[in-house]
C-alpha cells in the first residue's frame, strides 16, 4: 500500500469518524426530544432541543465532506458504491431532507410543533441505522455482478443477521452517546432534573450497545471471516475499547464536583466514550485494508492520480486549517455560554 493512498484513506476514515460520533448525538438528541415531550415536567426535551438547535447545521458539514473526499481520492471505489448503494443512498438523502425541513418549520409553526418534532425524532433514530449498512454491504457477499454491472443483492441483505446486528449497533450506540452528552449537558446547564433522566438512559443503553457489538463480532465470524480473522489480530484495540466503555460507565458513579446531591461526571463519561468509539473503529478500519470493496476493490486499485491527490490533499488541509478554529469556538460557546444554557425553561 503507497504512503498516498494510506493518507487518503485516514482522511476518509478521519471524516466518517467526526461525523458518526457527532451524528448520533445528533440524531439521538431528536429522538430523546421526541421520547420526553409529553414529560414536562423532566425538561428534558427542551434540553435536548437547545442542545439540536444548533447543531444538526453543523453536522451535516461532514457527511459533504466525507462524500467528496471520497469521490475526490477513490472514485472507482465510489463508482461502485453510488451504483450498488443507490436505493438506500436515496432513502438517507430523503430522511436527511425530511428531518431537516421539519427542524427548520418545528421552531415556527408552533401548532404543529408536537407533529414534527415526532418525524424528526423518527426520522432521527432510522437514518443512522440505515447509515451503518454502507459498512458491512464492503464486506462482499452482498454486491454482485449482472451483466458487466455491479448491483445490490438485496434479498442477501434483508436476510443477514449481520446487517441486523450492525443496525442495532448503530441505533443503540446513537442513543447511547447522545444520552451520555446530553446528561452532560444538562448538568453543564444546573438542570439535576434532566441529568437524572439523561444518566439513566445511558446506563441503559451503554451494555445494549456493547451487547449488539459482540452480535456483530459473532455473526461476522459466519458471514465475512475474512474480516474477523484480521479483527482478531487487532484484539488489544478493541479490549482498549471495552476498557474504555467501563470507564464511561464507572464516571456515571463517581462522586459529583458540581452538585453534591448527584452522582456521575459526565463529561470524563463523553471523552471516555469517544475514545472507546476511536479504537473500536481504528481497530476495524486497520482490520478492513487494503480492501475497500471486498474482495474487487483495494485502495490502491480505486485510488486517483497521484498528482491529483497531492493537490487535493493540500487543499483539504488548508481547509481544516480555517475551519478548525471555528469548529472549536462554536463548542465553547455552545457549552460555556451562560445565557444559551440557563434559557427560561418554558
Amino acid at each position: 500500500m503507497s504512503t498516498d493512498a494510506l493518507l487518503a484513506i485516514t482522511v476518509i476514515w478521519g471524516f466518517v469518524f467526526i461525523y458518526a460520533v457527532m451524528a448520533t448525538m445528533d440524531f439521538g438528541a431528536g429522538f430523546w426530544s421526541m421520547v420526553y415531550i409529553n414529560k414536562p415536567q423532566t425538561n428534558a426535551t427542551n434540553i435536548a432541543n437547545r442542545y439540536l438547535s444548533p447543531t444538526w447545521e453543523v453536522t451535516n458539514v461532514f457527511i459533504v465532506a466525507i462524500v467528496v473526499a471520497l469521490f475526490s481520492f477513490f472514485p472507482g471505489a465510489t463508482f461502485i458504491l453510488g451504483t450498488v448503494l443507490l436505493i438506500p443512498g436515496s432513502a438517507i438523502l430523503l430522511l436527511l431532507a425530511i428531518r431537516s425541513g421539519f427542524l427548520v418549520f418545528s421552531h415556527v409553526a408552533k401548532d404543529y410543533q408536537k407533529a414534527l418534532t415526532y418525524i424528526s425524532g423518527i426520522s432521527g433514530f432510522i437514518i443512522p441505522g440505515i447509515l451503518m449498512l454502507v459498512l458491512p454491504i464492503t464486506h462482499g457477499k452482498y454486491i454482485e455482478m449482472v451483466n458487466g454491472n455491479y448491483e445490490l443483492n438485496l434479498t442477501a441483505v434483508v436476510t443477514s443477521p449481520n446487517i441486523y446486528a450492525f443496525a442495532g449497533f448503530a441505533i443503540s450506540s446513537t442513543l447511547y452517546l447522545s444520552s451520555l452528552l446530553l446528561a452532560d449537558y444538562s448538568n453543564a446547564a444546573e438542570d439535576l432534573d434532566a441529568y437524572k433522566v439523561y444518566r439513566r438512559d445511558a446506563l441503559i443503553m451503554g451494555p445494549i450497545s456493547i451487547i449488539m457489538a459482540l452480535l456483530i463480532m459473532f455473526t461476522l465470524r459466519y458471514e465475512a471471516n475474512w474480516l474477523f480473522t484480521e479483527m482478531m489480530e487487532n484484539l488489544p484495540w478493541l479490549f482498549g475499547s471495552v476498557g474504555m466503555f467501563l470507564l464511561a460507565g464507572l464516571s456515571l458513579f463517581l462522586p459529583s464536583t458540581r452538585h453534591a446531591s448527584i452522582k456521575g461526571r459526565p463529561r470524563l463519561a463523553v471523552i471516555a466514550a469517544t475514545i472507546q468509539y476511536f479504537l473500536a473503529s481504528y481497530a476495524y478500519g486497520q482490520s478492513h485494508l487494503p480492501y475497500m470493496i471486498y474482495p474487487d476493490v483495494t485502495i490502491e486499485s480505486g485510488f486517483t492520480h497521484p498528482a491529483t491527490f497531492r493537490a487535493l490533499f493540500a487543499s483539504y488541509i488548508v481547509g481544516f486549517i480555517i475551519l478548525f478554529p471555528g469548529f472549536v469556538y462554536f463548542w465553547r460557546l455552545f457549552m460555556k455560554d451562560r445565557r444559551y444554557l440557563k434559557q427560561d425553561k418554558t
